[in-house]
């Protein structure tokens, strides 16, 4: 089982998507499972603006970034998570030969989730308190409808929003909802694919690479790690602490993206730094 996590940069267009599935094809031919979940950030920026709602970030005292998403932005972030960038990805995996279903975590409650009551934080400087945020964590996943898909032969192509209280969707961080799905299928692999070829010591720098942090004393990878990255190398610490065998942080533009991560390519995450690369 191999969990899938493409992420939603501007770098990450249609040619990435044609990678993906081509090389899928051949791997699923070959034998191996695996679900993708994906995220949709630039898309759901710009249709943002183009509707008049620019993105507010709101950095919290810890310093943690999110997006403020109220029931207009919500209904954008539809539109692009699950209409345009889901379906455009499930076309692609469909005309490669890829059996793909798209869904979002509402579907058949796959990820269930809590709104978080108020948001504090600043932004531009400014500190302000939003009491109708539509985000929140997820509380629980329901993998029933994933294993029928599987079990049938389909490729099950996951994005959020997550289900919340009385059927209200809310944004739930995609790095987070792969994590907790490879948890809970015990997947053997945790795949995350950006614009970069993994972690970067200096993120202006794709040479910098950090080809491997040992699970076990991930502090100089943490120290290293910057912005959305941080959450990323938490999540696949997580992974690890739940019974994943690995976690690889590899580059969504190349080609085989895939194989690639799965040859140890990026910056590989495990329990010990003595076990060799996997061969699924």
């Amino acid at each position: 089982m191999i969990i899938i996590k493409i992420g939603g940069g501007a770098a990450i267009g249609e040619a990435a998507f044609r990678n993906f599935a081509t090389d899928l094809r051949d791997l699923l031919d070959a034998g191996r499972t695996a679900v993708v979940i994906h995220g949709a950030n630039a898309a759901f920026s710009q249709l943002s603006r183009q509707l008049d709602l620019p993105p507010v970030m709101v950095t919290s005292s810890s310093g943690r970034v999110s997006r403020y998403t109220d029931a207009a932005t919500m209904d954008a972030m539809l539109m692009t998570y699950c209409g345009k960038v889901n379906k455009t990805l499930v076309g692609i995996m469909r005309a490669a030969g890829v059996d793909a279903v798209g869904l979002s975590g509402l579907d058949g409650g796959i990820a269930i989730g809590r709104r978080k009551p108020v948001l504090r934080g600043t932004v531009d400087g400014k500190a302000r308190i939003f009491r109708d945020d539509h985000a929140g964590t997820i509380a629980q996943v329901d993998v029933r409808l994933i294993r029928l898909l599987l079990g049938n032969g389909y490729l099950p192509i996951l994005t959020p929003p997550a289900l919340g209280e009385e059927g209200v969707p809310i944004n739930v961080d995609g790095d987070k909802l792969a994590l907790a799905l490879a948890a809970e299928l015990g997947a053997e692999a945790l795949l995350f694919f950006s614009d970069t070829p993994g972690l970067l010591r200096d993120v202006r720098d794709e040479t910098s690479l950090v080809r491997e942090i040992d699970a076990a004393a991930p502090e100089s990878a943490l120290a290293a790690a910057s912005g959305r990255m941080v959450v990323k190398v938490e999540a696949a610490l997580g992974a690890i602490a739940q019974g994943v065998g690995e976690v690889v942080f590899s580059d969504a533009r190349a080609e085989r993206p895939v194989s690639r991560a799965l040859s140890g390519e990026g910056t590989v995450v495990r329990s010990t730094m003595t076990a060799a690369p996997s061969q699924f």
